[in-house]
């Protein structure tokens, strides 16, 4: 028996590896243990070349990698080398029956003289040297004819025949039948690649398909790739054997594939919008994307279904075997908790190919005892599972890959310290082979019970099952306010039938909003989280109003120094914009039209923009009377809400509607943005019948954290600890915020164990911990920077949350003006930004650009090369526009802000920025965080790269909703905490509430640390300070600072 994969490219391909040669496809075929790959590409012309100088012939029609063109590596692995079949896939675009057909097929030959030949034919036709997949403007029965003609024995496999976009059976451009796409020739198709995003049972329920061979292979654009699916054959190793198995069956044992669900095109969506769907949800939706109302991408189970006349599990009786692998590093990394792609797993990957076999071996075969042994037991784990069909499966959609998981959220961890690993029972255990397929039902779900009792306690359930159309909960520190924000949108959806799209929770973050809605997810399934609308005040405002660019407090800095200079102003743009937005959140009277205020508002209609304050002043204007979304409206820490956001809440009520508020009066720190500790005394006058619930039994800090903070509070604990006793709170105070630091960064050391073979030796703790078990929080952002140093100097791995100074430096809004134009031209704040401070364009050329690009609707260099390309410091823009253009799609967002440093640097504030990026996937989800995140949904990963396990550095005004096992909270010192601003006022009040803020963050350990005197609120708490001795900076240490 061999293993064949034979369907993959080679690097003459779009959008394939370099590595994509012959030694390099023999090396990675010896590692994955396939006895055979196809070359693919056949009728390229310098690929050929290469294979004909490569390759020398084997047995009859296959051929293998001369001994001098193998790698070094490859020599370490005994046994018979892979052979090579020559094959080539050809994509067909064309119209048939009126409509555009476009249709991947795969050709295996039995010589590279019959690729010469066939290549010849195609060649005349059209253009086969630019692509080693070309496209020809060729009807498929047509080059099935050809090749046939060319070459008998070839074997002609139309390709992944449900892909969407490009198959025989896909969506948008196939066909509904064999016969329909080959004609008089169909009889010549007997075999089927079926792809990736399907598996046999679900081909199984076409009887179409019967009496043909359903091969697998992995379309691999790079030798990695090898053997993510492939075929199983018995009998000699020949073209003339190969040919018998795939067109009779005889000598085909079966395949090894790819989780369906994992395939790019599994499930309907519309990736642009985050929208994953069901047939049934997609025929609900009129094939329309709910969100934005284009045209959604059909999956391959919606068009299975369309196709099939066969039940769901049905099986043929003479079906071949098949079995569903994941890829052996992702086993590695799922038992690690590393990514795929880390180093570690990859040296993990070449450890165990050493020691037991082929990376296919160990996932069918090798003993899992064997597999213990060399790996561990997690290891093993993870492949008994995989082999047992133990997985969770999260469905691709619209060319986005699905998601296959060995082990539960939290599982890996558990699973590491048991001597027994036994699979849990919430994993999904995967239908056995040859059973039928994983599918979803053609019928929509049962409704899923309501919330069981035992999930609330009766304070929680009290405000949850109310039936008053006005709610406010007051809700303490780990009292479980979004258990109970989410169980509340469970009653409303389970209990009383409300449908998700009339539900509107206001979040006080992005990854507050994230978050509840993965709750959601968990509870009812994704289509349901989908369906609400969440969002903080400024999203939910946004998407009523029309588009328009919004201004970023940072462009809104660099906007006010001219607009000061010509008043003769002496304030700074921060005191001028902190007065502006005071007047735009109700705390000042709005000014005559004589004033810096209308001045700044004329500044944002001559650049067509608005800023944040002015989404939620615009959407006051708005009629939301009979606004679906909001008959339902739910809204989170409504303590720190302004007075404009409270008349928002009455403004988005809706007659015969609900309203769910919740949040802590002791909690309320935005004081200066016009939050107001009194905000349910406030509400409870604006809401007729507004009906208060209080929450008090806390689930998350121990009762020595909780009556240290309540001590800070100056009144006794009005909370109920529910966590045993633990360790007593520590307060610790060096002589100055240096010496504090250098102390913190020792005691992380200390509580993870030690960092090096020596401090590990003389270790105190009983339990280590690990670095994402802490976080240290302070007072402004300036006092993290001396901790980050200090961290770095330790090797700590650190990630700092918020909104720092850097995002200040014109070199930073030059970045992010370039990027931010490219997506909307007409943001003329961005190209202001991007042409002022990274290409120091003067004003009459910057002008010139507005006038010209920002009508644009897309950017287009070629225009604007003909118009600037003379002009300087616009042809260079428009240079770094034409190579950024391509890229915004394929490259992550730190990538391309990386690239941008090199090229513009050297900078540490641009560093920075790249490192900012690090959290986001795609570059608009991070340029929309810089102009709306709040201080929790920034994070910058600390030096050049950064670890899953890291120390979180953040201020207490980023630490809102957050909770930690560990926390430092720094500069607990007098000046810092409360802090004294430069003219000599501080608000007490607010600063105790901030202290208690950041002291409940805490579950286990809290740490009270200062640099200096002792803080007036130390005399509050009592708890005596012990001292740590001063020390001094060495010169390195300076230069990190």
């Amino acid at each position: 028996m061999y293993i064949a994969d034979l369907h993959i490219h080679s690097k003459y391909s779009r959008a394939t590896s370099r590595d994509c040669d012959a030694p390099h496809l023999e090396l990675w075929a010896r590692y994955k243990g396939l006895g055979l790959i196809g070359t693919g590409d056949l009728t390229h012309p310098a690929w050929r070349q290469a294979l004909q100088e490569a390759l020398e012939p084997a047995e009859e029609g296959l051929y293998t990698l001369k001994e001098e063109a193998r790698l070094p590596e490859s020599r370490a692995f005994c046994g018979q080398p892979p052979r090579f079949v020559v094959s080539g896939e050809i994509s067909c675009i064309y119209k048939r029956h009126g409509r555009t057909r476009k249709v991947h097929n795969l050709i295996l030959l039995p010589s590279l003289e019959a690729a010469d030949a066939l290549s010849g034919r195609l060649e005349a036709i059209g253009n086969i040297r630019s692509d080693g997949r070309p496209i020809l403007g060729l009807d498929s029965r047509d080059l099935l004819e050809i090749t046939l003609s060319c070459c008998p024995q070839a074997l002609f496999i139309p390709a992944h025949i449900w892909t969407p976009h490009f198959s025989m059976f896909g969506a948008f451009s196939g066909f509904d039948s064999i016969e329909e796409c080959f004609g008089d020739l169909s009889g010549h198709i007997r075999a089927l690649e079926t792809g990736l995003s399907s598996d046999p049972p679900m081909n199984w329920r076409v009887s179409a398909l019967d009496g043909l061979t359903l091969v697998s292979h992995s379309d691999a654009h790079s030798p990695a790739k090898l053997a993510r699916e492939a075929d199983l054959l018995e009998g000699p190793m020949s073209y003339p054997s190969l040919y018998q198995a795939i067109t009779t069956g005889a000598g085909f044992l079966g395949t090894l594939e790819f989780f369906p669900e994992e395939g790019k095109y599994h499930l309907d969506g519309h990736r642009a919008c985050g929208v994953c769907l069901s047939p049934q949800e997609t025929l609900a939706y009129g094939g329309r994307c709910p969100i934005c109302g284009k045209k959604i991408t059909i999956g391959v189970e919606h068009r299975v279904e369309e196709l099939a006349d066969r039940p769901l599990g049905y099986q043929p009786p003479d079906a071949k075997p098949f079995s569903s692998l994941v890829p052996l590093p992702e086993i590695i990394a799922a038992s690690t908790g590393l990514t795929p792609a880390s180093k570690k797993v990859e040296q993990a990957y070449f450890s165990l190919l050493q020691t037991l076999g082929p990376e296919l071996y160990i996932l069918r075969e090798a003993p899992l005892q064997d597999i213990q042994q060399a790996a561990g037991p997690l290891l093993a784990e993870g492949v008994r599972r995989l082999r047992a069909g133990l997985v969770q499966r999260t469905g691709g959609y619209d060319g986005q890959y699905g998601k296959i998981a060995l082990f539960a959220p939290g599982e890996r961890e558990a699973l590491a310290g048991q001597t027994s690993l036994l699979a849990p029972a919430r994993l999904c255990k995967a239908a056995p082979t040859q059973q039928g397929p994983v599918h979803r039902p053609a019928a929509p779900a049962a409704a899923p019970a309501p919330p069981k009792p035992a999930g609330l306690n009766p304070e929680q359930a009290a405000a949850v099952q109310s039936n008053e159309a006005a709610i406010a909960v007051t809700a303490g520190p780990g009292t479980g306010k979004t258990s109970t924000l989410v169980a509340r949108v469970l009653h409303l959806i389970q209990v009383q039938g409300v449908k998700p799209q009339t539900i509107t929770a206001v979040t006080f973050t992005n990854l507050a909003a994230q978050e509840l809605r993965s709750r959601i997810a968990q509870a009812l399934g994704n289509r349901a989280a989908r369906g609400i609308h969440a969002g903080t005040f400024h999203a939910v405002s946004k998407g009523l109003l029309p588009p328009k660019s919004i201004l970023s407090r940072e462009e809104a800095l660099l906007l006010l120094p001219p607009l000061l200079q010509a008043r003769g102003d002496a304030r700074t743009p921060a005191q001028a914009l902190e007065e502006i937005g005071r007047i735009k959140n109700g705390l000042l009277p709005f000014p005559g039209p004589d004033s810096l205020y209308a001045d700044y508002q004329a500044a944002l209609a001559r650049l067509g923009a608005r800023d944040l304050d002015d989404l939620l002043l615009e959407a006051l204007e708005q009629d939301a009377k009979g606004h679906r979304p909001f008959t339902h409206l739910l809204v989170d820490e409504v303590q720190d809400i302004n007075p404009v956001q409270r008349k928002l809440i009455s403004h988005w009520m809706q007659p015969g509607g609900t309203v769910f508020l919740i949040g802590d009066p002791d909690q309320s720190i935005y004081g200066f943005r016009g939050a107001s500790a009194a905000c349910f005394d406030q509400l409870a006058q604006e809401i007729p019948g507004l009906r208060i619930y209080t929450l008090r039994e806390n689930y998350r800090s121990t009762p020595q954290i909780l009556e240290a903070a309540q001590k800070a509070l100056q009144r006794p604990c009005q909370l109920q600890a529910t966590q045993p006793a633990g360790c007593p709170v520590r307060h610790v105070l060096a002589p100055t915020p240096f010496a504090e630091a250098c102390w913190i960064a020792e005691e992380i050391g200390r509580l993870t164990g030690g960092l090096d073979m020596l401090a590990a030796g003389h270790g105190s703790v009983e339990q280590p911990r690990a670095f994402s078990d802490m976080a240290i929080l302070c007072r402004t952002h300036r006092q993290l920077n001396v901790l980050e140093a200090c961290l770095a100097r330790q090797g700590i791995p650190c990630v700092v949350r918020g909104r720092e100074d850097y995002l200040e430096d014109p070199a930073v809004q030059g970045a992010i003006g370039f990027f931010r134009s490219l997506y909307q031209p007409a943001d003329q704040a961005a190209l202001t930004a991007c042409l002022t401070h990274a290409f120091q364009c003067p004003p009459d050329l910057l002008q010139q650009a507005v006038r010209i690009y920002c009508p644009m609707a897309q950017p287009d260099p070629a225009i604007l090369t003909d118009v600037f390309g003379r002009s300087g410091h616009l042809a260079l823009w428009v240079e770094e526009m034409a190579a950024y253009l391509p890229r915004l799609n394929r490259h992550k967002p730190r990538k391309l802000f990386q690239d941008w440093a090199k090229a513009h640097g050297p900078s540490p504030a641009l560093d920075r920025l790249a490192n900012l990026a690090a959290f986001h996937d795609t570059l608009t989800d991070f340029l929309d965080a810089l102009v709306q995140g709040q201080e929790g949904d920034l994070r910058r990963p600390s030096g050049k790269g950064y670890a899953s396990g890291a120390v979180e550095l953040m201020t207490l005004h980023g630490a809102k909703g957050l909770e930690f096992p560990v926390i430092f909270l720094a500069g607990f010192h007098q000046g810092s905490l409360p802090l004294e601003r430069a003219d000599g006022s501080v608000d007490l009040d607010e600063e105790r509430r901030l202290l208690y803020v950041g002291m409940t963050r805490a579950r286990e350990v809290l740490l009270l640390t200062g640099g200096g005197a002792p803080s007036p609120f130390a005399e509050d708490i009592a708890i005596p300070y012990a001292a740590i001795p001063a020390r001094e900076r060495r010169p390195e240490q300076l230069s990190l600072l």
